[in-house]
């Protein structure tokens, strides 16, 4: 009888606060009063940027390249005495770095809204800018978000009627390396329920056998765009799958679009898209050639433009993982407040960094944990 009451108690609550805040996202209402806040104009929202350099614990080693340390832009968005936090990480395949990132962001002007609830025409404004920096879009769209959030006292996979028992578990990236170092970083994920492991080079039998002689947790595999022979492909999927792989992910070059499908519809594994997508546009070039689709905010924009293409990859019957790039937990808890909507989860940049600015995303016993904190869900704990 007390958890009915309960439960109708939070069912109630639920509806009095999608009554209050006139929520149907891209439809956010500007006419609510927040103690102690101006919504309508008496205060400019100011957009605050600066660069900054991640350090990574390991040489990260993917198919085509290495490195140590990915640049980020860290942003603040703000409004009557309330500040969002928000990230643009921009490793080099990108295409973007703090120079393109601080000329895009200086030519921002939010003054020009009179509320930071004007989401859509924000957006639309900011996407007109210049074509591309969706990375540098997707710090001012993370910040927004934050502020938002903030200002309605609502963690945002509230906002958006989640569950936040329905977060997956997330895997932890092994990159390419020695097999000594891989056992090495085995050992460290101890704590992870599932592995992503990177392959796409001439080595891929000896580090997935490397790792199933120190464990036998499931696996999946991001090629980013290694190999090039569709049967050898085929081949190698059916190997994968005797070892334990859950997916593979981006496994040929994302141009071989002809190639894919026809893996796709011999694989014993499902295909997933990385590399192939950006946007939501490109959803419907690839329907039918993969199984599902990686969703980074870093890639296409934001929060806002991450929960269309979740929506619409289901509308498309395709499987959906949230990830991320290396990142600080500003970005990655972004991401995660959509975690109860996809079927896998990489969100495991921040925790491949040893300079972390920002407190948020944990990881409880290989799951997903989101903060009940409002907007992303972060604190900032240095500068």
């Amino acid at each position: 009888m007390k958890t009915t009451h309960l439960h109708k108690q939070e069912q109630t609550s639920r509806r009095d606060f999608i009554k209050k805040v006139g929520l149907a996202y891209g439809g956010l209402v500007t006419t609510m009063s927040y103690p102690g806040i101006n919504i309508n104009g008496a205060k400019n929202m100011v957009l605050r940027f600066k660069p900054y350099e991640l350090q990574l614990k390991h040489t990260f080693t993917l198919a085509s390249s290495s490195r140590k340390t990915t640049p980020v832009m860290l942003t603040e968005i703000e409004y009557d005495g309330v500040t969002g936090y928000g990230e643009a990480s921009m490793p080099p395949y990108l295409g973007e770095s703090h120079e393109t990132a601080t000329a895009f962001l200086s030519k921002v002007d939010l003054s020009r809204f009179k509320s930071p609830f004007l989401i859509e025409d924000i957006f639309n404004y900011i996407d007109a800018l210049a074509p591309g920096n969706y990375a540098a879009k997707a710090s001012v769209d993370i910040a927004l978000h934050d502020l938002v959030g903030k200002i309605m006292g609502q963690p945002w996979y509230k906002i958006w009627g989640l569950n936040p028992a329905k977060t997956p578990n997330t895997s932890f990236t092994i990159g390419i390396d020695s097999p000594e170092v891989i056992k090495e970083k085995v050992q460290e994920a101890a704590p992870y329920k599932i592995l992503k492991v990177k392959l796409g080079r001439d080595n891929d039998r000896e580090i997935v056998s490397t790792i199933r002689k120190t464990t036998d947790k499931p696996l999946c595999v991001d090629v980013n765009q290694g190999w090039t022979d569709k049967k050898q492909a085929l081949d190698m999927v059916s190997w994968l799958k005797e070892q334990g792989v859950v997916f593979v992910e981006q496994p040929m070059p994302k141009t071989a679009i002809d190639d894919i499908a026809w893996l796709t519809s011999n694989s014993p594994l499902p295909i997933i898209a990385d590399e192939a997508l950006q946007t939501a546009r490109d959803l419907k070039h690839i329907n039918g050639a993969y199984s599902g689709i990686n969703i980074k905010l870093m890639k296409c924009g934001g929060m806002r433009a991450a929960f269309t293409m979740a929506k619409m990859a289901r509308d498309m019957g395709m499987k959906v993982m949230i990830g991320c790039m290396t990142e600080t937990s500003c970005g990655v808890t972004a991401a995660a407040q959509l975690s109860p909507l996809v079927d896998w989860a990489d969100l495991d940049g921040n925790l491949l960094i040893s300079n972390d600015v920002f407190d948020g995303i944990k990881i409880k016993d290989g799951k997903v944990e989101l903060p009940d904190r409002p907007g992303i869900g972060v604190n900032k704990i240095n500068s």
